[in-house]
C-alpha cells in the first residue's frame, strides 16, 4: 500500500507524569522518522488532565529539535483561541528554525469546555470569523498581508502550509472554497466522514496553495503481536474513554465500567471510536486499506488510545512494518 501514513500524538499523560509524556513524544517521533511515517501532529487541548499538548507550538519545537526529517505540526491549532498574527509569528518561527518540516492544521472549536473558554479570554463569537481569520493568517505567511502595515516577523514569506481540520460539513466547504487540504477527524467524530469528503472533492477550487483536493482521514489503530493482546488493549481503552466522558472523572471498577459501556450513553461514546483497526499487523493492514477506500483518503493519520508506553510505540512500529513504509528524508 502506497498511501502515506501519519501519526496524531495525543501526548497522553500517564502515571509517570507530564515530563515522561514529552520524553515519549520525542522517542516516538525519532522512531517514526526511521519507520517512514510522513508527519506527526499534536492537538491543542486545554484543561485536560490526560493531554500534555496544550502549548502546541512549544511541544512541536521541542520534538523538531530532537528529530531530523519528519514533518511536524498542529492537528490542530484552535484559531478562535488566538490572533492570526500570533500564530503566524509562532509557526513562522518554527518554519524558520526547521525549514520544510512544519504543518499548521486549523480548527474552529475551542478545544475545551465553557469555563476553560472563559479562562482563555475567548469570545464565544470568535468562531464566526474563522474563515476570514484563516485568510488573514495565510496572508501573513505569503507576505500579502490583509492589514496594511502589519506583518508577521518571523512568518512573512515562510509559506507555512495550512490544513483545514473538521468533523462536519462546514470545514469541508471552507477547505474547498479556499483551495486548502482537508483533514477529517473521523478518529473521534465519524458520522459525517463520507458526506464531508464528497462535498470537499466536488466543491474544491484550485488555489496557489493546492492544485488538486487532498484528504487526510483520521483513524484509530491498536496493533499487537496477537489478536488477544490487541483486544485486551482496546477493551482497556474503551473503559478509560467511557469512564472519563460518561463517568465525569469518577473511579470505577472494571465491572462498573463494563456496565457503563453497555448503557446508551456508553454506546454513544463507543460510536466515536467506530473507525478503529484492532488486531494483528495483517488484520490492521486489511482494515486500513478498506478504510482508506471508504474515506476516499489521500493519506491516513493514525491515533491510538493505548496508554501503556511500550504497547503504544509497538503498535506504531507493527503498523509501519506491515504497511511497508519507506523512510523519508
Amino acid at each position: 500500500m502506497t498511501l502515506p501514513l501519519s501519526i496524531l500524538d495525543l501526548a497522553h499523560i500517564g502515571d509517570d507524569g507530564i515530563a515522561a509524556s514529552f520524553r515519549a513524544s520525542v522517542e516516538l517521533a525519532q522512531k517514526a522518522e526511521a519507520w517512514g511515517y510522513r508527519r506527526i501532529w499534536f492537538a491543542e487541548h486545554h484543561n485536560m488532565p490526560s493531554i500534555a499538548s496544550s502549548a502546541t507550538s512549544v511541544l512541536i519545537a521541542h520534538v523538531a529539535a530532537n528529530t531530523k526529517s519528519i514533518r511536524l505540526g498542529a492537528g490542530g491549532i484552535m484559531l478562535p483561541n488566538h490572533s492570526p498574527l500570533q500564530i503566524a509569528e509562532q509557526f513562522g518561527t518554527l518554519e524558520t528554525l526547521h525549514p520544510g518540516r512544519i504543518d499548521l492544521g486549523l480548527g474552529r472549536a475551542p478545544g475545551s469546555d465553557q469555563n476553560t473558554m472563559r479562562a482563555l479570554r475567548r469570545d464565544p463569537s470568535a468562531a464566526d470569523t474563522f474563515p476570514s481569520d484563516v485568510q488573514e493568517l495565510q496572508a501573513y505567511f505569503t507576505g500579502a498581508t490583509r492589514i496594511p502595515g502589519v506583518n508577521a516577523y518571523p512568518g512573512r514569506d515562510t509559506n507555512v502550509p495550512l490544513y483545514i481540520l473538521g468533523s462536519s460539513l462546514f470545514g469541508a466547504r471552507l477547505a474547498a472554497a479556499l483551495g486548502l487540504p482537508y483533514s477529517f477527524a473521523s478518529h473521534f467524530a465519524p458520522q459525517a466522514l463520507e458526506d464531508a469528503v464528497r462535498i470537499y472533492r466536488r466543491e474544491f477550487k484550485p488555489s496557489e496553495a493546492l492544485a488538486e483536493p487532498y484528504v487526510i482521514a483520521g483513524v484509530n489503530a491498536i496493533v499487537a503481536d496477537t489478536q488477544e493482546e490487541a483486544d485486551a488493549l482496546f477493551l482497556t481503552a474503551k473503559r478509560r474513554r467511557v469512564a472519563s466522558m460518561v463517568g465525569r472523572g469518577q473511579t470505577f471498577t472494571d465491572a462498573e465500567m463494563d456496565l457503563l459501556l453497555d448503557s446508551p450513553a456508553g454506546q454513544q461514546v463507543l460510536n466515536m471510536m467506530r473507525y478503529s483497526a484492532v488486531g494483528t499487523p495483517a488484520a490492521a493492514r486489511e482494515y486500513m486499506e478498506g478504510f482508506a477506500q471508504k474515506a476516499d483518503a489521500d493519506e491516513l493519520i493514525v491515533a491510538t488510545q493505548v496508554t501503556d508506553r511500550t504497547a503504544w510505540i509497538r503498535s506504531f512500529e507493527l503498523l509501519a512494518g506491515v504497511m511497508e513504509l519507506a523512510p523519508v528524508g
